[in-house]
């Protein structure tokens, strides 16, 4: 594969670049979106549901921002966690909540992985 720039996207590709930069108030799409835009319906669908997602919600940006650094660690996607983690940081995570962050993803894989090996049944008062 290879990113897709705008000056050579279909029309249906630009709609959603120029919705992703009006959005995001930046000059161009990251590479994420310019690979994605190898299949204009995936590009569209996948920025539909980040929009309607990561926007106006019960949960602020922020908070936001660290479940999908914490997602992303624990599936390994070192692309996702640098764009969340820049997004948490400029949503005003400090460099001590991302250590923290860190640290507990770190000790929930552990133990999500201890209580999976042992066969921990679920406690009544959890249920």
């Amino acid at each position: 594969m290879k990113p897709i720039a705008y000056a050579d996207a279909p029309e249906a590709v630009r709609a959603v670049f120029d919705d992703i930069k009006a959005t995001r108030k930046v000059d161009d799409v990251n590479n994420f979106w310019k690979y994605l835009a190898n299949d204009p319906r995936m590009l569209a669908h996948v920025w539909s549901s980040l929009k309607e997602m990561m926007g106006p919600g019960h949960l602020d940006p922020l908070t936001k921002e660290l479940i999908y650094v914490a997602v992303s660690i624990t599936n390994n996607c070192g692309y996702c966690m640098a764009s969340h983690g820049a997004g948490a940081r400029a949503k005003g995570a400090s460099e001590e909540m991302m250590n923290e962050l860190f640290a507990v993803v770190g000790l929930a894989n552990m133990t999500n992985s201890l209580a999976n090996a042992y066969k921990v049944p679920v406690d009544e008062a959890f249920k």
